[in-house]
């Protein structure tokens, strides 16, 4: 396993204290970052009370990790840290089992526990914890100079970013990546 998980979770204490709403917290990371964005997973809802099985997405529409690991590896160029990150894995997914004992970091409605690797180890997220088979992007990411924060929660359809205006604008021209600006504190298009 190339990520390794935490026995401490001081490096997420800036999470857990920062003070942020939860729902704010959870989608978008803690405030305070220049510019925040959202990469869409799926597009957003295109009428009322539309349901996710509703959306028209080709058969060979990317898994959200794919989509993750593509924004990942651009954020990369926006920290002088990559080979020095964090995440975090939701207790919830079925598909990831944790460690017996292992600790966690705890936000309101919410724990994770926390592993440490390098960036790059997004590319074996699968193989390291879902025993090889597609499981849930992490629930966040950030590298230890916090430059920039992935947040990826259960329910959302999209995962948001809070990053360099430089950054944000890099993710919105990738060619292959759905991503658009975002404003935390307003409310998200959601599917019902």
């Amino acid at each position: 396993m190339r990520l390794r998980f935490s026995p401490d979770t001081a490096a997420a204490d800036w999470l857990a204290g920062s003070g942020t709403p939860f729902e704010q917290l959870v989608t978008f990371g803690p405030a305070g970052f220049p510019a925040y964005a959202r990469l869409r997973f799926m597009p957003d809802p295109d009428r009322p009370g539309q349901a996710e099985t509703d959306a028209d997405l080709p058969g060979d529409h990317p898994l959200e990790i794919a989509q993750a690991r593509r924004a990942l590896h651009l954020l990369a160029d926006f920290t002088a840290t990559p080979g020095d990150c964090w995440f975090c894995v939701w207790e919830g997914y079925s598909d990831i089992p944790l460690p017996s004992g292992v600790a966690l970091v705890t936000v309101p409605h919410r724990r994770y526990a926390l592993l440490r690797g390098a960036l790059g180890d997004i590319d074996a997220w699968e193989d390291d914890l879902g025993g090889g088979q597609p499981v849930a992007p992490p629930a966040f990411v950030w590298p230890a100079d916090r430059s920039w924060v992935f947040a990826s929660d259960v329910d959302p359809h999209w995962a948001g970013i809070g990053a360099s205006q430089a950054a944000v604008d890099a993710l919105i021209a990738a060619p292959g990546l759905d991503v658009v600006p975002a404003r935390p504190t307003e409310p998200q298009p959601a599917y019902r």
